[in-house]
């Protein structure tokens, strides 16, 4: 907390974050411009004008691609400031400061520092006839004025959504990265991949250095980004000409390749993601950070590698669980949905995947699901919290029984439900009872993968924390205590004692959540009535009530699910569209 402007009205981050939340989209038919993002830099005595910034946009992988650069640079000692979207849980993990997220106290002491002039925006925004600032232009402004506070040394500044009229689009990126372009969001962007190009070149600025990613739609795409870059002088490196990953092979944990980049060769860099697409989203972060990075010729080769083999993104290929396997993955389009299937593909070798699929309506859910029909053996269609958005599982049910077949379709609802439905029928097939070979993919949209994630790891049962420690590693083990190795060193003892007590085919979604085994047969449930009233929420009470503060989703929304109700409000809900703009659903 600041000593200028320390919690004045002792607000909660659950008040601010409200506060911001209930805040109008940023993308809708009236605010395509950046009047209110420069009236408030204005104000703020332009803070952008501190540091250096790597701006990156594309359709997929802005936020690997920004962990990554983020690592790089704080390995060299630089100080950083990470600025990324949509929150998976919640909404501090937007912005960090040397790779850690903003406390309650440090967020609540932004806000408590800029709400003031965001007021006097909004005002001069009504004298105008225009929409008061948007939450992501908020949100923007924090980042901004808090990496100038740290201060940092340089930025990296993930998009929210295209690039030409996005809240980040006011920084002047010294690195300007555009990643894979292809169809998404049409409603905001346009109806073809040059349209959508024609929004995203809008970040490549003056001198910059512009590093340019795969394209699938090359020869659509990269005359209109080759015409921007020509137009604002900047310094062109495209993977595959200026740069490029070689000898790549999968590893453990993720993959090792060469990575080739105008600065130099570096050779043998693990990568702690699967995934192809990982390694080229590693050759862009390693190509920015050797502009803002003050080095001449190669950077070091053992800081690279010490960087890049230890970032982690939550719910991006996320194996979260081990026996049986359980995968979170928040991609929502095609792209996405052929990165995660080649990676699952390459790392995996599943002789039975059942995905648990819930999506929002306005996506291509049938094009999706034909992408990852091939290795999954069946799908459980489901919902996640966000209601106003979500495609009814009645809806998802039918395209996907157009995909895969009746025979090969569940439909749950309920999320909690389907998860455990997906694991029973992994059980099910599972005749050694150690889940090798045996998996469940979550995916569909952020927001599901975030509402898994908060079910699956925040709210586990002391019993499974203790099966947990036994069943180790897990694929992406975490330094400073995660998945699955979070209490191995805590409780030696009583992870022995439950050796022979717990095995493999234990797992179960309920038990998971501390709901109790509320689908128990009648008869128990009739002799365990008093129990069962004190002890079972109901999965459709957590999926449609409390869940409801589930994953802060695509489109810069809030809260992560919650199991006990009290906060339990979709906040989604509170904005005054049902859009928005930092979209990544």
């Amino acid at each position: 907390m600041s000593f200028e402007h320390p919690n004045r009205n002792n607000e909660t981050i659950r008040d601010v974050e409200l506060d911001i939340m209930s805040r109008p989209p940023e993308h809708n038919t009236t605010n395509l411009d950046l009047d209110r993002m420069n009236l408030m830099l204005d104000l703020l005595g332009h803070p952008e004008q501190s540091f250096r910034v790597i701006h990156i946009t594309g359709t997929n992988g802005k936020g690997s691609t920004a962990r990554m650069a983020e690592a790089i640079c704080r390995a060299y000692g630089l100080r950083t400031g990470l600025y990324t979207s949509p929150h998976l849980e919640k909404v501090n993990e937007r912005i960090c400061i040397d790779g850690q997220q903003l406390s309650d106290d440090d967020f609540i002491d932004i806000w408590d520092q800029t709400k003031d002039l965001v007021a006097l925006v909004d005002a001069k925004m009504a004298e105008q006839g225009k929409p008061k600032m948007s939450f992501f232009e908020v949100l923007t402004a924090m980042a901004i004025w808090k990496f100038a506070d740290a201060p940092v040394d340089v930025a990296i500044v993930e998009v929210g959504m295209g690039g030409r009229w996005d809240a980040t689009n006011v920084l002047d990126a010294d690195a300007a990265i555009i990643g894979p372009v292809d169809m998404d969001h049409m409603q905001w962007l346009g109806d073809t991949v040059e349209q959508i190009a024609g929004e995203k070149v809008g970040i490549i600025k003056p001198g910059c250095t512009a590093i340019i990613g795969p394209q699938p739609h090359e020869e659509a795409v990269m005359p209109i980004i080759e015409e921007a870059a020509a137009r604002n002088h900047a310094t062109l490196v495209r993977d595959g000409y200026e740069m490029s990953v070689t000898d790549r092979m999968p590893a453990v944990g993720g993959q090792v390749a060469t990575l080739n980049t105008p600065g130099g060769t570096y050779e043998g860099v693990p990568i702690a993601k699967f995934g192809e697409h990982q390694a080229h989203n590693a050759l862009a972060a390693l190509a920015a950070a050797e502009v803002v990075l003050p080095i001449n010729g190669p950077l070091d080769g053992d800081l690279v590698a010490e960087a890049l083999s230890s970032v982690r993104i939550p719910g991006r290929i996320e194996q979260i669980r081990t026996s049986p396997t359980i995968i979170l993955d928040g991609g929502h389009n095609v792209n996405a949905a052929e990165a995660l299937r080649r990676a699952i593909e390459e790392n995996y070798d599943f002789k039975q995947l059942v995905g648990v699929v819930a999506m929002m309506k306005d996506k291509q859910v049938e094009e999706y699901l034909g992408v990852l029909e091939p290795i999954l053996s069946s799908v459980v269609v489901t919902e996640n919290s966000w209601r106003d958005r979500v495609m009814p599982a009645d809806d998802l049910e039918k395209i996907a029984v157009e995909v895969f077949g009746r025979e090969r379709v569940v439909k749950e609802p309920n999320l909690p439900d389907a998860i455990q439905t997906a694991v029973n029928m992994v059980d099910a097939e599972d005749e050694l009872g150690v889940g090798y070979g045996h998996g469940v993919l979550i995916c569909g949209s952020f927001v599901t993968a975030g509402d898994a994630r908060a079910m699956l790891e925040e709210h586990a049962s002391p019993t499974m924390r203790q099966a947990m420690a036994i069943h180790q590693p897990s694929v992406e083990p975490d330094d400073d205590g995660g998945v699955g190795g979070e209490h191995a060193d805590d409780e030696p003892d009583d992870a022995d004692t439950l050796d022979d007590q717990i095995g493999p085919d234990d797992f179960d979604v309920f038990d998971v959540l501390g709901l109790g085994h509320q689908h128990d047969t009648d008869a128990g449930a009739d002799t365990d009535a008093a129990g069962d009233s004190t002890d079972s929420t109901g999965a459709a009470e957590l999926s449609g009530e409390a869940g409801e503060a589930g994953a802060a989703g695509e489109t810069d929304t809030t809260g992560a699910a919650n199991t006990n109700g009290a906060h339990g409000t979709d906040h989604r809900a509170e904005s005054s569209d049902g859009t928005a703009a930092n979209e990544a659903a």
